[in-house]
């Protein structure tokens, strides 16, 4: 039986889904993986931010949590620095579809699914940016887990609208 609220991808975007009077859950890495790269981590302070306004988003607990002893899910030995909840893709709305462009989708990605590295959830973490058509950037993802074996996942991005698909 799964343990985790599951999820899912639907007509409407990414949703929980229920049956039979029940929210499906989900033991595989898909909601992590999802919420790691689709929800706005906050903006760094040398990020330029695309409305051209001050507000660097994000969820309002990573302001709080480095000042806590440990954060959230880290340990002493990182000096509660490095767990951040979401991606920077969003950072990518107002940009043009050029090769720089992409590695920074690769490194904003890989940089929020690090806490499955450093939480030991995963052995590697390697991801693939590409332009598969105007406008869209598209997302491998592949995880090897401790045991060897690969979680792999696909996405297609709109930065512009924040529409992701999973294929």
């Amino acid at each position: 039986m799964p343990n985790d609220l599951g999820i899912y991808i639907t007509e409407l975007g990414a949703d929980c889904v229920a049956t039979a009077g029940d929210v499906l859950g989900d033991d595989s890495l898909r909601t992590a993986v999802i919420l790691s790269l689709f929800c706005h981590r906050r903006a760094e302070d040398e990020d330029v931010i695309p409305d051209g306004t001050s507000n660097k988003r994000g969820w309002w607990a990573d302001t709080v949590a480095p000042l806590t002893d440990y954060g959230l899910g880290q340990t002493a030995a990182d000096g509660g620095t490095t767990d951040r909840l979401g991606s920077r893709l969003w950072l990518l709305s107002r940009e043009k579809q050029l090769p720089e462009v992409l590695a920074r989708a690769k490194y904003y990605a890989e940089e929020s699914l690090q806490w499955l590295l450093d939480d030991g959830r995963a052995t590697d973490v390697a991801v693939t940016a590409t332009n598969p058509q105007m406008g869209w950037l598209a997302l491998e993802i592949i995880i090897t887990l401790p045991d060897g074996s690969t979680y792999t996942d696909n996405y297609n991005y709109q930065p512009a609208t924040g529409i992701f698909l999973q294929n």
